[in-house]
């Protein structure tokens, strides 16, 4: 059965490169989809405050680093993690979906990506994220793993409603 990686955005530079956050998502993406059978790319995110959407900039850099146009399929509308996953879902079942799937996505925010995908419905696993956290400081490091505590059990909270109501 052919895997599902859903990479989760980060912010685009005011140039429309990728932020660093959002180059290590995608490569850790394509890293670790060079070790499957044709997988399936689904980078997420809306347009931010600069440049194309971030799942556009994912896409041509997931093709820059050798995955085919015909394995991504964008998904542009989500805002914020959790209207990220939900879209996700949306978007596996419509294509009728029934593999594995992936989150790749930084340490700090892998959990509540985990969790809400999990709420949703899919089994999702994480991608093995490798390398170096990144160039930033240990205050700032800090600051994203202390930014999730609040957002987990609230965007669970809200996931669930929504998978209750039934969409």
């Amino acid at each position: 059965m052919r895997a599902a990686i859903i990479i989760f955005g980060a912010a685009v530079r005011p140039d429309g490169s990728a932020s660093p956050t959002l180059r290590r998502r995608v490569e850790a993406a394509a890293r670790f989809g060079a070790r499957l059978a044709d997988p399936l790319y689904i980078p997420t995110g809306a347009q931010g405050r600069f440049g194309p959407a971030e799942s556009h900039v994912m896409s041509e850099l997931l093709q820059s680093f050798g995955v085919p146009a015909g394995s991504i399929v964008e998904e542009p509308t989500g805002t914020d993690t959790l209207s990220s996953a939900l879209a996700s879902e949306v978007l596996l079942r419509r294509l009728g979906h029934a593999g594995p799937v992936y989150a790749a996505t930084s340490r700090f925010h892998l959990p509540r990506c985990l969790l809400l995908l999990r709420v949703m419905g899919l089994q999702a696993r994480p991608v093995p994220i490798g390398g170096s956290a990144g160039a930033e400081g240990w205050r700032r490091r800090w600051y994203w793993r202390l930014r999730e505590v609040p957002a987990i059990p609230y965007d669970a909270a809200l996931a669930l409603w929504h998978r209750l109501r039934g969409r």
